[in-house]
């Protein structure tokens, strides 16, 4: 696939990600392509269409025949059933592509597939970007402007395929690609994503106080803006990679005792040194 003119593209699953790509993909110039989705939620689909952001909504049975390129926009378990269920409707030589945030498992699926429909291309990926909330209805909050993108792409991926799907998604704003191993984007996102939700969950966790926010001055909301999650996503994502997260769980607490060791001796001069260094890291990433 060299170009969307005169395509056809399918967005399966219309939650926040899948709201926002096709938010996104009907703003590009020209939109010389059509735009459908399927989802098991009636109102995100009749929203979607009435907003215009989509050209029509189908059951997968209507939508896969038609599509030269498809967004899968769901969670990682509903996405391999829909994948097994689905597999001899998708389009001959279609284009595949996934947002889901864990790899391993995604890229396993995308093979035992490409390996029965060998005339199709699954590309994993995954947009790192998002919103407070979930759904359809936050999906217009998402920015995609200057956002990470990252691919795993298979050794079996078509060259034009890659590059076509590259050019894509810098024209929907994302500012940097990174190609990776499922491997390498597993381990890092332990700890760039999944640990920070952990963290952003347990400062919640820990207080009761509802008035607390009266008392905040964007540390807080910073910190903790990503506490309002898809429940039944992350805990999917935290247990799927639960040996890489717990290891960076293990670090964050190790680091967390070290700190609080510092305070409670009152060693100033080491607690001083310690921040600072934390402080030049933090500039070096």
């Amino acid at each position: 696939m060299i170009s969307l003119e005169k395509r056809t593209l399918g967005i399966a699953g219309l939650g926040l990600m899948g709201g926002a790509l096709a938010r996104a993909l009907r703003g590009l110039p020209k939109p010389l392509f059509r735009i459908l989705a399927c989802d098991t939620d009636l109102a995100a689909a009749e929203g979607a269409l009435r907003e215009g952001i989509i050209d029509e909504a189908a059951d997968p049975a209507a939508m896969l025949p038609r599509c030269d390129l498809i967004f899968l926009c769901l969670n990682p378990s509903t996405l391999i059933r829909f994948l097994e269920q689905w597999e001899a409707s998708f389009k001959r030589a279609a284009l595949l592509t996934d947002i889901a945030g864990i790899k391993g498992n995604i890229c396993a699926a995308a093979e035992r597939l490409l390996d029965r429909r060998p005339d199709l291309d699954f590309i994993p990926g995954h947009p790192m970007a998002g919103a407070e909330g979930g759904g359809f209805a936050n999906s217009g909050l998402v920015n995609f402007a200057g956002k990470n993108y990252i691919l795993t792409p298979l050794k079996r991926n078509r060259e034009e395929n890659l590059s076509f799907l590259k050019t894509l998604i810098r024209s929907l704003g994302f500012g940097r690609i990174t190609e990776t191993s499922p491997e390498d984007h597993d381990g890092k996102i332990a700890f760039t994503s999944q640990l920070c939700h952990v963290i952003a969950a347990s400062l919640i966790d820990c207080e009761t106080d509802r008035e607390i926010t009266r008392y905040g001055g964007g540390s807080f909301e910073d910190l903790t803006r990503i506490a309002m999650l898809n429940a039944s996503m992350w805990t999917e994502l935290f247990l799927e990679n639960s040996g890489r997260l717990l290891s960076r769980i293990s670090r964050f607490e190790k680091s967390l005792e070290e700190l609080k060791t510092l305070i409670a001796e009152g060693k100033e001069e080491a607690l001083r040194e310690r921040l600072a260094a934390i402080r030049d890291r933090r500039s070096g990433m």
